[in-house]
């Protein structure tokens, strides 16, 4: 899911395997050195993480963001 503002966009994913805030941490940490990352917010008990970019991610960067982090990507979130 993506929503596109003025001059950001935000997206929804799915990542398997997070299960508590180092998790989360470490999600947030390797999607935020993304290029034009402004805010992550990665949630461990619903494996959802919302990023805010400036511009729309390409989902091989967010995949191996994850997978650098220790997690699987799974996709977009459906809304």
């Amino acid at each position: 899911m993506t929503a596109e503002t003025d001059t950001q966009t935000t997206a929804v994913y799915r990542v398997t395997g997070m299960t508590c805030g180092h998790c989360e941490g470490a999600v947030t940490a390797e999607l935020s050195a993304l290029a034009g990352v402004s805010s992550v917010k990665a949630v461990a008990a619903t494996g959802e993480v919302t990023v805010v970019s400036a511009a729309p991610l390409a989902d091989a960067d967010v995949r191996a963001a994850v997978d650098e982090a220790g997690y699987e990507f799974a996709g977009p979130a459906q809304p």
